[in-house]
């Protein structure tokens, strides 16, 4: 679904990846890990072809996204959804309007069928009767679960999920966490999940991955990365102050 081959990125002299090898199968649900600043939302920036590596390969599906035309890098985004930390809803729409404008922008479907999608999107999340509802009328769980919606509305491929339960309690936290699972499923998509929520990281992954100082330094399923002979990975899973993580750093 999903292959970075030696990516490479930086901002004048400031390296923010410095080699990453990173393979993703389809209908996976990899969970990527690693500090604040680490560069996790720009892999997903990368991966939507937003950002360009300085050297290396993103390729979507076996094709080469690195300096592809527009034309086809906003076809191939268009097999992938993009959930935000913050939801992005725009605030004078509707929850209806927001759901259906990817559709018809971008699509020729007709209002009829639109309204039949957006329904069915948001009968998947629980949140078929807010569909008329303004985003400052939703709760912070509720925005999350249309941001959900949205991610969805075109059926693609590829969900790209960037911290999707920061901010909210464990219970809603949860909640969000059983719906990434059941999207999934359902409609046989790929996910990549930003998050520094270990509850969620494990709850969520088949697969996880840690990224440190530039670097893939671990990939396994979750149960082999809570015992990694990895003692960054094991810091950072357990939260412990002690170890190569803070070492050399003043907190």
């Amino acid at each position: 679904m999903i292959e970075l081959r030696s990516v490479h990125l930086a901002f004048g002299e400031h390296s923010i990846l410095s080699g990453v090898d990173l393979r993703l199968e389809p209908r996976e649900r990899l969970v990527v890990l690693g500090q604040s600043g680490s560069g996790k939302s720009t892999l997903l920036r990368l991966i939507l072809g937003i950002l360009q590596p300085t050297s290396g390969s993103v390729q979507f599906q076996g094709e080469e996204i690195v300096r592809m035309p527009r034309r086809r890098l906003n076809a191939i985004r268009q097999r992938i959804g993009m959930v935000y930390q913050s939801s992005a809803l725009i605030s004078s729409l509707s929850v209806r309007e927001n759901l259906a404008l990817p559709l018809s922008e971008l699509t020729e479907k007709s209002p009829k069928e639109i309204n039949a999608i957006v329904e069915e999107k948001l009968e998947l999340v629980g949140m078929i009767d807010a569909r008329e509802k303004m985003p400052s009328e939703l709760s912070g769980g509720m925005r999350k679960r249309i941001g959900l919606a949205r991610g969805i509305i075109l059926d693609p491929a590829l969900i790209l999920y960037d911290e999707p339960s920061a901010g909210l309690d464990p219970v809603i936290s949860s909640v969000i966490d059983d719906l990434i699972i059941s999207l999934s499923e359902k409609i046989g998509a790929t996910s990549v999940i930003v998050t520094h929520e270990m509850g969620s990281a494990f709850k969520i992954a088949t697969r996880m991955a840690m990224l440190y100082e530039g670097q893939i330094i671990a990939t396994d399923h979750p149960a082999a990365f809570k015992v990694s002979p990895n003692p960054i990975v094991a810091q950072f899973i357990s939260g412990n102050t002690h170890g190569p993580i803070l070492e050399g750093r003043t907190a």
